[in-house]
């Protein structure tokens, strides 16, 4: 009996692997493109570094044309959730990034490389099992558990590295003889990858963000098919690349001492060998020392917590190509309106040691993208967030041209505003443009350098009574600000007040801001022109009115 018996015996029915090879040719696209994929398990939320890695592999498939695909590594059926595929793609689709190829929902796919779920490829990967075992490069194994926790035990007893390798692998050496007749006696068994590594020695493997690295070989006989007849992750992934022809792996760097197994793997199947491309991953600073960020620790691990703060996906998919490449952020600076599109990202100048996840300069992308949004685009972005998220929201929103009115405030112009950084922060920013919101507040208004009661209703009834009229446009209502700071003896330009501070109680800025705070209970806002403008006179009466009465 030979080993082509063996794997006769174990795979009677395996194709041989060049049914597959042909049926999974090489891809006709041009020099230099990338195809890459995002092989997440359904077993939780998508992780923000998973979105970060969709963002850089969608960008660098379409600056290279070629091809981003969605694998499901499905293998490990314990941990799977129910509609985990559907989570996965509506999240990674929430940030308007779609797949060539691969899983649509929990039972459709697109593409002519698939099956794109690991658990519908058993036959391709027994038919590569089948041809490492007619090899001499895998074997059966009938260790027990018991037997593998023994040998465990033994190997930290004595201080040496644990696993199944060299001495220690009890059924490397069993005959083909005896290996078949346990089988056929039905002892259970799994199969394991014959290593012909020595760990003493050493290999060096060029990653494209780290550079050369040196590594020990590898010596483990790792398991490549499990009980349950499914591959392990390391075998499945080599078939799975190879046949799907993927040139770049562009992973964590949590994969790097992976590196010289899957080298061996690729080398012992015959494949041609990716680019392994292994970014550092997103930390986060706590109590003066850096950390992976944690889904368990950090609601900001999870995609969803940008959707329910109302983060723009833009702004997300900005920050996280900030991360990605440092020189992203000059490239912004220098071209604020063009499209992240236009961008040529560089896998060589991804990081080697980690970003820190910071929210304060997500928050500040966040602005700048909103910023450049049109008003109808702020509008149908804040109203689906709030019908997602708050009921009090959607309701101010319902009537459409005068929320358009208000979100047009100093928008479109060369200095836009950029007061919202989330959606959650429009209900905030907007709420005393509405009568009833305004009228119904309790809070006391809080003014500014004039709080005297009796002074502030002076200024007041003198405007609505000599210089209000709604029909000014802004330098005449300006203008008219002036005459009724001169009138009431303050200084109607402020550098009058900066070169006199003794002889003004204050400026024409002051006394706007007085009109300000009656108008919107704030002493910051946009434009108050244009607000009053939006407010209209009649509003702009009941508000000084009630402040009057």
């Amino acid at each position: 009996m030979n080993y082509q018996d063996l794997a006769n015996l174990i795979f009677p029915d395996a194709k041989p692997i060049s049914y597959y090879e042909e049926k999974y040719p090489p891809r006709n696209l041009k020099e230099g493109a990338i195809v890459t994929r995002f092989a997440p398990s359904p077993t939780g939320f998508v992780h923000i570094g998973g979105l970060m890695q969709c963002v850089i592999n969608r960008h660098l498939t379409n600056q290279t044309q070629g091809v981003f695909l969605l694998r499901i590594e499905d293998t490990d059926q314990k941990r799977e959730i129910e509609n985990g595929v559907k989570q996965i793609v509506d999240a990674i689709s929430d940030f308007g990034i779609e797949f060539d190829e691969g899983m649509i929902n929990e039972t459709e796919e697109k593409g002519n490389y698939g099956p794109y779920k690991q658990s519908k490829r058993a036959d391709i990967y027994q038919a590569y099992t089948k041809y490492l075992l007619q090899q001499g490069r895998a074997y059966p194994c009938f260790a027990t558990p018991e037997e593998l926790e023994e040998m465990r035990k033994k190997q930290e007893a004595a201080k040496i590295r644990t696993g199944y390798y060299g001495v220690w692998a009890k059924y490397r050496n069993l005959s083909v003889e005896e290996a078949a007749q346990k089988i056929k006696n039905g002892e259970p068994y799994i199969i394991r990858f014959k290593s012909m590594g020595n760990e003493e020695k050493k290999i060096r493997h060029h990653d494209v963000i780290k550079g050369n690295i040196d590594f020990p070989q590898n010596d483990q006989d790792i398991v490549i098919i499990k009980a349950d007849g499914l591959p392990t992750y390391h075998f499945a992934h080599a078939v799975d690349d190879h046949l799907m022809r993927v040139t770049h792996v562009i992973r964590s760097d949590e994969w790097v001492s992976s590196i010289p197994l899957h080298l061996e793997l690729f080398q012992a199947l015959g494949f041609q060998t990716p680019k392994y491309c292994h970014y550092a991953p997103i930390l986060k600073e706590e109590d003066g020392k850096k950390r992976k960020i944690s889904k368990r620790k950090d609601p900001e691990a999870a995609v969803s917590y940008y959707h329910e703060e109302g983060i723009p996906a833009k702004a997300v998919c900005e920050y996280l190509m900030n991360i990605g490449n440092s020189n992203f952020e000059s490239w912004r600076r220098q071209n604020p309106n063009s499209p992240m599109a236009e961008f040529q990202f560089d896998i060589s100048k991804m990081s080697v040691s980690g970003a820190i996840f910071d929210m304060v300069k997500l928050l500040d992308v966040s602005k700048n993208v909103i910023s450049k949004y049109s008003k109808e685009e702020i509008y149908e972005e804040s109203l689906a967030w709030a019908k997602r998220y708050d009921k009090e929201l959607e309701n101010l929103l319902q009537d459409r041209e005068y929320s358009l009115k208000i979100f047009g405030i100093e928008r479109g112009n060369s200095k836009p505003r950029k007061d919202i950084a989330k959606w959650s922060e429009v209900k905030d920013a907007i709420s005393y443009m509405y009568d009833d919101y305004f009228f119904s507040a309790k809070e006391e208004f809080t003014y500014a350098k004039i709080d005297d009661k009796q002074e502030i209703q002076k200024i007041l009834k003198t405007y609505l009574e000599k210089y209000f009229d709604i029909a000014d446009d802004k330098q005449t209502w300006f203008d008219r600000i002036k005459d009724l700071s001169q009138e009431l003896g303050y200084a109607r330009e402020v550098k009058m007040a900066k070169q006199e501070p003794e002889k003004w109680p204050g400026h024409v800025g002051d006394v706007s801001t007085v009109l300000r705070v009656s108008l919107t209970g704030r002493q910051n806002t946009p434009d108050l022109y244009e607000i009053m403008q939006v407010l209209g006179k009649e509003s702009v009466t009941k508000r000084i009115q009630r402040i009057l009465s």
